[in-house]
């Protein structure tokens, strides 16, 4: 018997943008439909204030709202919106919550850590080969760092590392000094270190903006294309060369590479600077990466027919 088909949008709202996915799920196949993301900086001063502040919300909310206009046109059944470490670390969140319910009628779901990380890994891996991988997302507020093969997850831990947490702490003139890049490295050291006890993997995976984008540079793109980026296989050398050009830059020179979305050029930096802290602390078997554009975005549309990864 066929089994039922869905057809799904999925919002994954992050500490720097918001995504929706729309595309329609049946057994183990996903045939998407339409991608699309708007960055709305909702994590705005959450590190320092422990708020999200009242226009970032706005911006959040205006940007749900044009989603929200797609739906009923492509005849979408189920609805699944996910916030993550925004969300998550502010004293208002609840209150965020009750206004997306009120433009999508359905209440978000805020992913603790370990959610969120294993529906990262639940999206980059679904249709890869079953190989023990390492999984890294690094996003504006946090970084998921998962480990496992097929469908068993080894470890996954959210660590609060991300490139607008860490520009807004640290990385404070434009372009950053040696002295504050030496100060954020000690830290970002300090949160990946204790976790780099895991057994080599076979295989890296890279997801999400930051590392897509730090793929484009590696690649000298002349616009950022996903057709190019997904599935390219890069050597830890070549990310370890564009992050550190990526973080020395200012983010003028930043704003005129063609593949650079705008609003990434001001955080890129502290994101690139994460990916190199890994590169460097965390045991691989492989000297690659695979950068992937399937991410918790492709996570959260499985959640909407089944539960994630345990």
């Amino acid at each position: 018997m066929t089994e039922p088909r869905v057809r799904v949008a999925a919002f994954d709202c992050g500490t720097n943008s918001i995504r929706l996915l729309i595309c329609d799920l049946q057994g183990d196949t996903k045939t998407d439909h339409l991608r699309e993301m708007k960055i709305v900086r909702l994590g705005q001063d959450v590190d320092r204030t422990g708020r999200l502040a009242d226009e970032a919300i706005g911006r959040t909310l205006s940007a749900t709202r044009d989603f929200a206009e797609l739906i009923p046109l492509l005849g979408v059944e189920r609805i699944v919106f996910c916030a993550t470490s925004a969300v998550r670390d502010a004293e208002n969140g609840e209150a965020f919550c009750d206004a997306v319910e009120g433009i999508l009628g359905v209440r978000p779901i805020v992913l603790d850590g370990a959610a969120e990380a294993r529906a990262t890994f639940l999206g980059a891996t679904r249709e890869l080969p079953p190989k023990r991988s390492l999984v890294v997302d690094i996003g504006g507020g946090s970084t998921e760092v998962v480990i496992g093969a097929g469908s068993e997850l080894e470890s996954g831990v959210s660590l609060d590392i991300g490139s607008v947490r860490l520009t807004e702490r640290f990385l404070r003139n434009d372009p950053p000094t040696l002295d504050e890049m030496a100060e954020c490295i000690a830290y970002v050291d300090s949160l990946i270190a204790p976790i780099a006890t895991f057994a080599p993997v076979e295989r890296f995976v890279g997801v999400a903006g930051t590392i897509t984008t730090v793929v484009a540079h590696a690649l000298n793109l002349d616009a950022y294309d996903s057709g190019v980026i997904h599935g390219a296989e890069l050597t830890h050398d070549m990310l370890r060369k564009a992050c550190h050009e990526l973080t020395g830059m200012s983010v003028a020179d930043r704003r005129e590479l063609p593949f650079m979305h705008p609003g990434r050029a001001d955080v890129i930096g502290g994101g690139a600077l994460i990916l190199h802290r890994i590169l460097e602390l965390l045991p691989f078997d492989t000297e690659t990466m695979v950068a992937s554009e399937q991410d918790i975005l492709d996570g959260i549309a499985w959640m909407a027919v089944e539960p994630p990864l345990g």
